[in-house]
Formats: C-alpha cells, structure tokens, sequence
C-alpha cells in the first residue's frame, strides 16, 4: 500500500522506488512463485551442462534463457537468492574446478540485472538489448574479470590477464545473439506466463526496428571502445614481469647480467645476479623499459645458506640457480645477495637489441 492508502501500481517505470522493492519483496509470500522459482533453479543448474566450451575457462551458457525468463516472473528480491541456490547447487553437483565463494557475484548480478530491467516493467526490445548488454559487457567483463583474476592468484597460483581478447569478443558478440534469443522468448512466453497470473507486464511488439538496430549496434561499439580504451590503459601500465612463469622468470633474469656487466667495468670478476623489477612496453613503442636490480653474490653466505638448506631438506635445489629465478621480493630478502645498485634497459621489443642502458651504482 503507498501512504495515501491506494494499492500499489502493478507495473514500475524503474526499480529506484520504495514500492517497487517492496513488491518485490512480496513475492516470497506467493506459493505458486517460489514453486516456480525452484523449477527455474532446477533447469538452471541442469543447464550448466549444456555449456558449450570453447576454451579453458571459457564457455558458451545456455542457462541465460531461463535465468532472464524467471528473473522477469519473480523480480530482484527472489533473484538473488535463486542465484545463490543455483551456484551452491551447480559446485555441488556439477563441479567444473575448485569452489571459489567470490564467484556466487557473478551469478547474483546476473540475475539481479535481468530482473531490473524485466519485472513488473513494459518489456520493449530497447530493455532487451539494455538487459543483455548489462550481463554481457557488465556483468561478465567488468565484474566476472577481477574475481577471475583473484581465483587465479588464490587458488592456482597463476596470472590471469585483465585483458582476455577471446573472452571480450565471445561476450561482445553475444550481446546481439542473446537479444534476438530474448526477444523471441518474451514474445513466445510472456502471453501463457500472463494468463497463468505469474507475470504482471506489459510488452510491445518485441520487433527490431532500424532504431533498436542502431541502438545495439551502438552498445556493441560502445563495449568495444571501452575494452579497446582499457586494453591500452593495461598494457602501458601493466609490467610483464608479473606474467612470468618461474622458468621465464629465470632466463629473463640471466639475460640481463650480460648486458650489465657489458656496461659496468667494475663488476668484472664478480658473480652477478640480475633482478628485473619491472618491465614496461608501451603502445605502438617498439621497445620494452625494463627496470633491474642488480646484486653480486656473497659466496659464503650462498654456501651458508646452502647447507643450511640441505639440513633442513636433504632433497633441496637451493643454490646459484635460485638466486637468479627470484622475484623482487625474494631476492631482497635473501642475505647471500647484495645489492650494488639498479639499471635500467630499454630493449627492441622484436630483435631483443639494447636500445639505451643507464644505471645507478654505489
């Protein structure tokens, strides 16, 4: 009831109203929607199944249909905890890798998106592209990535890059297919969902004009930019020497000791450890900055340290070769390296040549 005692309106032209929550909300009083509720969790997690996959980690979904379809019967409120349900029960019956919480997000925005701009609404295919654009672009770049990127850095030890072209342009590319797909959907079932009195709504032809054309098309381009915009952003800002595997890492590392020497009569006869710090490319710049520490190696503390180790753990590779595979961090930490100073070497990105040298020692 609104505060002058009327009813309230059974459609909304936006979700940002105390009544339109409290509608929704609502809905977990009806027995025939929390029914229905559960057979849309039911045939979501089955269709977890009929995922397509085209890459590790990255797959074609299905469940999209029924996902929006059920988000528009029992709006935001049910949504939320439906998708909860539906992505406990998925790990649990359809395991596909390690159960990480943080991923439950993806599957409540999803949700939650659909059912704000489909419940209780006038369903146009303006809120169609809008909807799939919000799951797509939004939901599945924006928010999937960074959580993807702390499931990679937590749970398998790996580099996930913010930038996966493969997965942008599925989901760039989905946004017209799952438009045409909705759109058909909605105007197969939204006639026998109203007549069975479980969705309050109005609906327009559901047909593409020139108009709604253009306006998808502009999303898409929209998308595009944004990756495109974000993608320089990255690699300009983002070192490559935090994708390095451990064996990159090592050869990286030893490459650069030759060309410090080269350039530092002071450090012949000395074991030299090279650390790179840093390693920055930019946009169109055929070269690659990379910032290096450089250490000499303190051989009594590395044969301390050595058999040190080997007390500890008869079966333990500690030596010079470890000492040339660490990362910033380690290699500060370790007392069997001291450092002399920092260079920094600015190498063609194609040839591998030493374009400019310069460094700071004590």
């Amino acid at each position: 009831m609104s505060m002058n005692g009327s009813q309230a309106p059974e459609l909304f032209p936006h979700p940002f109203s105390k009544a339109y929550w409290k509608q929704a909300a609502s809905e977990f009083k009806k027995t025939k929607i929390l029914v229905f509720a559960a057979l849309m969790i039911a045939l979501r997690v089955v269709l977890k199944m009929v995922s397509i996959p085209i890459a590790p980690d990255l797959r074609i979904n299905t469940a999209f249909i029924v996902n929006a379809f059920g988000a528009a019967v029992f709006g935001p409120v049910v949504a939320i905890v439906a998708a909860a349900i539906t992505d406990t029960l998925g790990c649990i019956l359809f395991p596909t890798g390690v159960y990480f919480f943080p991923f439950i997000f993806v599957e409540i925005a999803g949700s939650l998106f659909y059912a704000l701009c489909f419940y209780r609404s006038k369903i146009s295919i303006g809120r169609i592209i809008f909807a799939s654009f919000l799951i797509n672009f939004g939901v599945n770049i924006l928010i999937n990535t960074p959580i993807m990127m702390l499931y990679y850095d937590m749970i398998l030890g790996k580099y996930y890059a913010p930038v996966d072209m493969l997965r942008i342009v599925k989901n760039l590319a989905e946004i017209p297919v799952e438009s045409f797909v909705l759109t058909v959907l909605f105007r197969a079932l939204i006639p026998a969902a109203k007549q069975m009195n479980l969705m309050v709504c109005d609906y327009d032809k559901l047909r593409f004009t020139k108009k709604s054309i253009v306006a998808l098309v502009v999303l898409v381009v929209v998308g595009a930019a944004a990756v495109f915009g974000y993608s320089v952003y990255s690699y300009n800002v983002t070192s490559l020497s935090a994708s390095y595997t451990a064996s990159e890492r090592l050869e990286k590392n030893m490459s650069m000791a030759p060309i410090v020497v080269e350039n530092n009569a002071s450090l012949e006869g000395e074991t030299v450890v090279t650390i790179i710090e840093s390693a920055y490319p930019k946009f169109l710049d055929p070269n690659v900055t990379y910032s290096v520490a450089v250490y000499t190696v303190d051989q009594a503390e590395l044969e301390a340290n050595i058999a040190e180790k080997l007390a500890e753990n008869s079966e333990s590779t500690y030596g010079l070769e470890t000492l040339n595979g660490y990362s910033k961090s380690k290699a500060k930490a370790d007392d069997a390296l001291v450092n002399v100073g920092y260079a920094t070497i600015v190498l063609d990105k194609k040839t591998g040549e030493v374009v400019s040298y310069e460094d700071d020692f004590e």
